[in-house]
């Protein structure tokens, strides 16, 4: 006889078989203004294979982090990462749509800004990719300082077949770029660094030192900073060589970290491990920070789209699952809650393509923007999380439902490519450094938002530098939302700025709507 299954009652359908990007109007919107709109059909078809079974490879890949092999079944040294199949296929599916090259590789206007919503559409699904996705695109225009190299290695970087085996770059399709700065005893200063930089004639080098963090380690080349006669330098690693063997890059560890799990990161050893300097001898820091700008854009776009993933959660829960006599949803003060966590997201996402097309345009507007929103969206998104997480109550509590692993996730992109207090620090060297720049920012808020952003200003120093990049921040959103957004939101962002907590939105708003805009559609 067969046995016909029936669902429990009162609980929410999956959330699965969802197109990740059609029931996402913020950041559509978003792509259409800010000037990618030939890339919308794309996008939506992305957001549609995204919510298939690729839902499914971001369980299975965290479920089975990577394994580090140092040596083989002879005991010969291998230095090698083993993931789980479901990893090579996101990372694929990655590669495939350009999520790591579309900005270097498609000519029209817009194509930041439709790389930054392909790379949120991704990060919805999982954000262990996204850290090879980032730093392979990021590592191209800190290549464009050697011609040479550029024109060895770009063509690789942004070819969109993705090729997982270690080779000889002449002989791969593709190949991806990762990056190692940090050591233990200098962290986010990175000037002080003791890897050494050892000449070898004809801006060769060999590499000698301790890398306390690299993650993806096994990319086909990494830049790397080496202390150099002339000071501290940049350096493009291979993983092998040209005539086939392995560098000398030993990975001495993974970090058991506690979110980002499906990703590696190694502390790794250079024992004379060949290089060619990338820039001028000495100029490290100038040469590498393209990489670090791209890659802070990565951290604002990576935390906005788990937000949207959270919010995606907590609505599509409360629209089906029932207490006291009605859904959650029509409860008000739940309605208050998930009205406010929607409003966050929003902001998160207008912000984040803004700064996306700033890059496209080379617009000074990014010189400030990006630190005041990777300090800014990547806080906010842990308390969105959270929120969002309680919102399902015990389920959401659960490993099944998938919020734990977006809460574990959601610290990391406000401590990696330079934490909090550094974005803060970075503001105000550069309004000290570059007034332009500080005035370009100003120039793009409106007047009662600039008057609040000046006053911030004129009270700032190191001791008090988050007060004002937080000011920053919320001036800009402000002034996005009411520019550009839906007007019940950016009233709902003015009348819950400086709340403690989400669900205090004051009464006469149209809190419904605001939840139904956000919405997945199923």
């Amino acid at each position: 006889m067969r046995r016909v299954a029936v669902r429990a009652p009162n609980q929410p359908p999956p959330l699965r078989d969802v197109n990740v990007v059609a029931g996402n109007a913020p950041l559509l919107e978003a792509v259409r203004r800010e000037g990618a709109a030939w890339s919308e059909d794309d996008l939506v078809s992305f957001g549609a294979e995204l919510g298939g079974e690729p839902l499914a490879w971001g369980r299975l890949a965290n479920e089975h982090p990577p394994v580090l092999r140092t040596h083989d079944r002879y005991g010969e040294r291998i230095d090698e990462v083993e993931f789980h199949p479901a990893y090579h296929q996101l990372l694929g599916l990655g590669v495939g749509r350009g999520v790591h090259a579309l900005s270097w590789t498609e000519g029209r206007a817009g194509a930041h800004v439709a790389r930054a919503a392909s790379f949120m559409a991704l990060a919805q699904v999982e954000q262990g990719v996204g850290c090879p996705l980032s730093m392979t695109h990021a590592a191209v225009p800190a290549l464009r300082a050697d011609p040479a190299l550029a024109a060895e290695w770009e063509p690789l970087l942004t070819s969109r077949s993705y090729e997982p085996q270690l080779a000889p770059a002449r002989e791969k399709r593709g190949a991806l770029c990762g990056m190692a700065m940090t050591e233990r005893q200098g962290g986010s200063d990175v000037r002080a660094n003791e890897t050494e930089a050892r000449p070898a004639g004809d801006g060769e080098a060999t590499l000698h030192g301790h890398k306390w963090f690299c993650s993806a380690p096994m990319s086909d080349a990494f830049l790397v900073l080496a202390q150099a006669p002339a000071g501290l330098t940049c350096f493009l690693v291979p993983r092998v060589l040209p005539d086939g063997t392995r560098n000398e890059l030993r990975l001495e560890r993974l970090k058991d970290k506690h979110g980002n799990r499906s990703n590696a990161s190694a502390e790794l050893r250079l024992e004379g491990a060949w290089s060619r300097r990338v820039g001028e001898e000495g100029r490290g820091v100038a040469t590498i920070i393209e990489m670090v700008v791209h890659t802070r854009l990565d951290c604002v776009l990576g935390s906005a789209a788990l937000m949207r993933q959270a919010v995606a959660e907590a609505t599509h829960h409360c629209a089906h699952r029932s207490a006291f006599g009605r859904t959650l949803i029509e409860q008000p003060l739940m309605l208050n809650v998930l009205a406010d966590l929607c409003v966050e997201s929003e902001a998160a996402t207008v912000s984040a393509l803004r700064l996306a097309r700033a890059f496209d345009e080379g617009d000074e507007l990014r010189r400030v923007a990006t630190a005041v929103l990777k300090y800014h969206v990547c806080k906010r998104a842990v308390a969105v999380v959270a929120e969002a997480l309680e919102c399902l109550g015990g389920n959401g509590y659960v490993e099944e439902s998938g919020l734990p692993r977006l809460y574990r996730e959601s610290p990391l992109n406000a401590i990696w490519e330079g934490s909090s207090n550094v974005q803060c620090l970075d503001v105000l060297r550069a309004l000290r450094r570059q007034p332009e720049a500080g005035e370009r920012f100003l120039a793009e808020l409106e007047p009662a938002d600039r008057a609040a952003a000046e006053g911030a200003l004129a009270e700032a120093d190191e001791g008090t530098a988050r007060r004002l990049v937080e000011a920053l921040a919320v001036a800009l959103q402000g002034t996005l939302l009411d520019r550009h957004g839906d007007p019940a939101v950016a009233a709902a962002f003015r009348a819950r700025r400086g709340a403690a907590a989400f669900g205090t939105l004051p009464a006469g708003l149209p809190l419904a709507s605001i939840v139904a805009r956000h919405r997945p559609l199923l």
